[in-house]
């Protein structure tokens, strides 16, 4: 089931109203959007950000796409492929950024389980017709904390300073897609 924005003040406005909110931003420039992914089996992490020009990327929604953890493995992966592509139609962003796969020898389910989500939001994309960029953990903390070994609490700090928020953006999760979208919005090569 999709749920709203944890803790990111953040209205969701849709149709005509987000249209005229963007047009209202004064700028020329068609915006590029970027979806930030952080995949999980239990909770997906989703964030949007907006670039216009050279200005610093700013968020558009977060939120978290949750399944029923008593559910099959099939049931679950089906719900995170629905409510992504929902979200996807909704934000419709440029690109897709989202975090490499990375398997600790001595936690080898949770890679294979983060792998189910991670193919399901590929999958989502392509049928999109957005493209992907895959980044590394330690790629995204050193851009937003520079340091590439940060803490999770860290990343939810530097997120927070980032974005102007009043509180630390939870779950986790959801700081993890803001940062990986950052990060990706970060690094595109600006007009």
């Amino acid at each position: 089931m999709l749920w709203p924005p944890v803790s990111v003040p953040l209205p969701r406005v849709t149709g005509a109203g987000r249209r005229r909110m963007l047009a209202g931003m004064g700028e020329v420039s068609k915006p590029f959007r970027v979806l930030g992914i952080d995949p999980g089996l239990n909770v997906t992490g989703y964030a949007a950000v907006e670039v216009r020009g050279r200005a610093e990327p700013a968020l558009v929604e977060a939120g978290t796409i949750r399944t029923a953890a008593r559910a099959g493995m099939a049931e679950r992966v089906a719900q995170i492929h629905a409510d992504l592509a929902e979200v996807l139609a909704d934000l419709r962003p440029d690109l897709v950024a989202i975090e490499k796969l990375y398997a600790h020898y001595k936690h080898p389910r949770t890679g294979i389980l983060m792998a189910h989500a991670r193919g399901v939001v590929l999958l989502a994309a392509r049928q999109a017709n957005v493209g992907v960029r895959d980044l590394a953990a330690t790629e995204v903390k050193k851009n937003l904390t520079g340091n590439g070994h940060a803490s999770k609490q860290q990343v939810q700090r530097a997120v927070q300073a980032i974005c102007g928020l009043g509180e630390l953006p939870r779950p986790p999760d959801v700081a993890d897609a803001i940062a990986i979208a950052l990060c990706a919005a970060r690094t595109l090569p600006r007009r």
